[in-house]
C-alpha cells in the first residue's frame, strides 16, 4: 500500500475513532438529561407535598432573625430545610430508588435528600460530558484536512457504519 494512502487510513481511522467517542458522550447527556428531568419533577412534587419552593422557605439567617425579638429561651440557630419547611421530615413517603426497580418507605427528608444528592451528580456529570463533547468536537476540528476531503454526511455514515452479513439468494 501506498505511504500517502497509509496516512489517509490512519487520519480516517483516528477520526471516526474520536467521532465515535464524541456519538457516545452526547448519548450519554440525553440520557443524563432523562434523569436530571425525572429527579427535578420528583422534588417538584415533593416540594408541593410539602407545599413549599425553592424560595418560600426561609433561611436560617431569617429565621434567626424573626425570632430575635421575641421573650424565652430560643435557640440561636434554628435549622430550616429548605425542601421540607414546616412539614413533618419524619412522614414516610415512597421512593424508587435511582438506577434500580426497588421501591422503599422512607422517611420525606431522606427522599428529598436522596434526589437532590443524585440530583447534583447529575448535574456535575453533564458539565463534564459536555466538556468532552467539545474537546472531541476540536479534536475533530484540528484534524480538518479530512473535512475537506470528505463531507460531514459521508464522515457520520463511516462512524454508524456496522457490518451486516449479505442475504443469500439476494441481489444487490
Amino acid at each position: 500500500m501506498d505511504e500517502t494512502m497509509r496516512q489517509f487510513q490512519q487520519g480516517l481511522v483516528e477520526v471516526e475513532t474520536e467521532a465515535e467517542h464524541l456519538l457516545l458522550a452526547r448519548h450519554q447527556i440525553v440520557e443524563n438529561d432523562k434523569l436530571r428531568n425525572g429527579n427535578r419533577e420528583a422534588l417538584t412534587a415533593l416540594r408541593k407535598r410539602a407545599r413549599t419552593t425553592k424560595t418560600s422557605v426561609s433561611t436560617p439567617f431569617e429565621s434567626i432573625m424573626k425570632d430575635m425579638g421575641g421573650p424565652g429561651s430560643i435557640p440561636l440557630v434554628k435549622e430550616v430545610c429548605a425542601t421540607c419547611g414546616n412539614h413533618d421530615s419524619n412522614e414516610q413517603t415512597w421512593m424508587m430508588f435511582p438506577g434500580t426497580d426497588v421501591f422503599a418507605r422512607i422517611p420525606f427528608h431522606a427522599a428529598h435528600t436522596v434526589l437532590e444528592t443524585d440530583q447534583t451528580r447529575l448535574d456535575h456529570e453533564s458539565k463534564t460530558l459536555q466538556s468532552f463533547v467539545k474537546e472531541k468536537s476540536l479534536i475533530i476540528s484540528e484534524k480538518g484536512a479530512l473535512s475537506d476531503k470528505i463531507s460531514p454526511g459521508v464522515l457520520k455514515s463511516l462512524v454508524t457504519l456496522t457490518d451486516k452479513p449479505k442475504q443469500k439468494g439476494r441481489k444487490d
